[in-house]
């Protein structure tokens, strides 16, 4: 029985984090929008909406309306927990194209129980102190991208990014980041580069824990939280896509690459500091109103299970539905088909809201 309680404690200790320069803030990389899931994030040379502000601030200058409002809910690990966000992006009459927008994005996961406090003064079990909290994660993205000069097939932005982390009333942190996205918009292809991280994001952290939770942290052997800091690194993720429209069909494939220093063995392409992570989309289109979407990811070899002295590679597959109806846009995209590494698939809606300017009288 006692070990049975103790692997309780077990749970709220893998909610604090692990301080280290590689895996940070890893609920800013889940990615916003049903239709850039559906495509498995292979929009970084072709996104157009108020979703640039995450996937490439460079993207902002295609916005065409005054204002849009951009809305996902999503629910991850069989419902466990719950990730939304919402951003609103204007275009900016200025000479050149520009936009700008603020995105906000919580990841949470709620009704935790806490059961630092199961066990009475007296020894006994008693299931009325047990309480419960929330582990989330905030994210505030300010976001603006501009053409350069007269050339308006060329366009950058930047993102500057505040970042809150809360575990219950046990630990906080606050973390700031920027990013940089560059684009360039052909008549049938496109090229992008979203820099992530360009300044390195740092993440502070700080603990208040009584001193009976640290002594059961103590008991049960886990470690006890200090205040500290963590650190994500630059990545770089390149974009290359072809599209066309066709009388009334249209067509669009990106291919992405992201590289960074996270040295993972799974990965195609990989050494001790260094790997590359492709990921394919494809959206197909009807009169502009009706898309049909899927994108390939997660590409790994990983050890083969019957025969551990093997590799085998696998492939995540996505599949998206969009559906435009005049200023409102709803997307639809159904993540890891397969339930791939045993995590069930995820459905992930999204609204899209263009407001128009009044027609002048």
């Amino acid at each position: 029985m006692k070990r049975f309680i103790f692997s309780i404690f077990t749970v709220i200790t893998t909610c604090f984090p692990v301080f280290g320069q590689k895996y940070v803030n890893e609920f800013l990389n889940i990615g916003v929008g049903a239709r850039a899931h559906g495509m498995f994030g292979s929009v970084i040379a072709t996104v157009e909406d108020g979703t640039s502000g995450y996937w490439n601030p460079a993207g902002l200058t295609g916005l065409t309306n005054p204002i849009q409002i951009n809305a996902m809910h999503t629910e991850w690990f069989g419902g466990i927990s719950n990730y939304d966000y919402i951003s609103v992006s204007t275009k900016l009459n200025k000479r050149r194209a520009s936009g700008a927008s603020f995105s906000f994005i919580r990841l949470g996961t709620d009704n935790i129980p806490n059961t630092l406090n199961l066990i009475a003064p007296d020894g006994t079990v008693d299931y009325n102190r047990v309480t419960q909290f929330s582990a989330s994660d905030y994210a505030g993205i300010v976001s603006y991208g501009t053409t350069l000069g007269s050339n308006e097939r060329i366009s950058i932005g930047g993102s500057v990014k505040v970042i809150h982390r809360s575990i219950g009333s046990f630990g906080k942190s606050w973390g700031f980041g920027a990013d940089f996205g560059l684009k360039y918009k052909g008549d049938k292809f496109s090229l992008g580069v979203m820099a992530r991280d360009v300044t390195s994001t740092f993440n502070a952290w700080s603990f208040n824990l009584k001193q009976s939770e640290k002594d059961v942290f103590a008991s049960t052997g886990n470690d006890i939280p200090v205040s500290s800091s963590e650190v994500m690194l630059p990545r770089v993720i390149l974009g290359a896509a072809i599209h066309d429209i066709r009388g009334s069909f249209s067509y669009l494939a990106e291919l992405d690459l992201n590289v960074s220093t996270l040295g993972a063995k799974s990965s195609i392409v990989s050494s001790k500091n260094f790997n590359i992570e492709p990921s394919l989309g494809v959206e197909l289109g009807y009169v502009q109103k009706v898309f049909v979407r899927f994108g390939l990811g997660n590409i790994q070899s990983v050890v083969n299970p019957v025969n551990t002295v093997e590799n085998k590679f696998e492939i995540q597959p996505n599949v998206g539905l969009g559906l435009k109806l005049g200023k409102l846009r709803i997307d639809y995209a159904l993540a890891n088909v397969g339930s791939l590494g045993g995590i069930l698939p995820s459905n992930i809606f999204s609204l899209t809201l263009d407001f128009a300017p009044r027609p002048k009288s």
